[in-house]
């Protein structure tokens, strides 16, 4: 194991050696990376200062003094905690919907026969040419008529139709080996064992995919919330967010402090599954 670690790190130290473009390349990778960052430290410094802080300086917001009473305000005196829950729980109900549903359908369309099939295939690659803003005017007017304006459930529930999953799951599914599947075929396997034992095993990638980028899409959403929510309990933080802000149109700190909370959560998930969308991205990127 350690000489194979060794020999690995020595290619690598080749492999920079031979690149003539390292150095710059590392260079552009830290000053883009500084970019990103620069405006949530900012954001940081800015929240703990004292509440009604002002300066012409931009320096100054780096300098004491600090304090973390801005954070207790607005944990104890703003609904931020209910909204980021909000966002958390329509997130990762949405999620785990999205997946079961668009697994199941490319699982049909890949592996089943049927009539149709084809056409119906055609219609997953249309959906994905209409713009979801096209469609908020029939989508409002159903979820009207079923009652669920104002519910977790009028929330959730028209955000789990993914084109996109369908079509990165049946291309993924595709490529599961024919030899694989006539084998479990042969020994009496049925469709719903062959799903769930054989294939569904398989796409771990391509389900990881589909679930980060659902998550972040739901978190991020801002429409269709701002459409059906009425009861500030039930705002999620994309509404929540300027509401609070418009309030504070004057005023940095109270609402540096608020955006600060609502960031620290998705920070610390970005930090904790790094890898996981890191290896989304580019499975995306390559299979789709």
């Amino acid at each position: 194991m350690g000489k194979a670690k060794s020999s690995s790190r020595k290619s690598a130290l080749l492999q920079r050696n031979r690149d003539p473009q390292h150095g710059l390349k590392v260079t552009v990778g830290i000053i883009i990376a500084l970019l990103f960052l620069i405006p949530i430290i900012w954001m940081l410094f800015v929240s703990l200062k004292p509440d009604g802080y002002s300066t012409t300086n931009p320096l100054d917001w780096f300098m004491p003094p600090y304090t973390f009473e801005n954070y207790t305000n607005i944990i104890e005196d703003t609904l931020i905690l209910r909204w980021v829950w909000n966002s958390l729980i329509v997130g990762v109900i949405t999620t785990i919907l999205t997946l079961i549903i668009t697994a199941l359908a490319a699982f049909a369309i890949s592996q089943m026969k049927f009539r149709f099939k084809k056409i119906i295939f055609v219609f997953f690659l249309l959906g994905l040419m209409i713009p979801g803003e096209a469609t908020i005017i029939p989508l409002y007017e159903i979820v009207k008529n079923l009652g669920l304006i104002d519910s977790y459930a009028g929330l959730i529930l028209p955000m789990i139709a993914s084109p996109l999953g369908v079509i990165i799951l049946k291309s993924f599914f595709d490529g599961v080996p024919k030899e694989i599947i006539e084998s479990a075929v042969m020994d009496g396997c049925s469709h719903f064992k062959l799903f769930y034992k054989i294939v569904l095993p398989l796409a771990k990638p391509a389900l990881a995919a589909i679930a980060i980028f659902t998550f972040i899409g739901s978190w991020n959403n801002f429409l269709w919330p701002y459409l059906s929510i009425l009861s500030e309990t039930l705002y999620t933080l994309p509404v929540g967010l300027p509401v609070f802000n418009s309030a504070y149109s004057q005023a940095y700190v109270l609402p540096m402090t608020a955006n600060a909370v609502a960031s620290i959560p998705v920070i610390i998930v970005f930090l904790i599954f790094e890898k996981q969308i890191v290896k989304g991205i580019s499975f995306t990127g390559i299979k789709g």
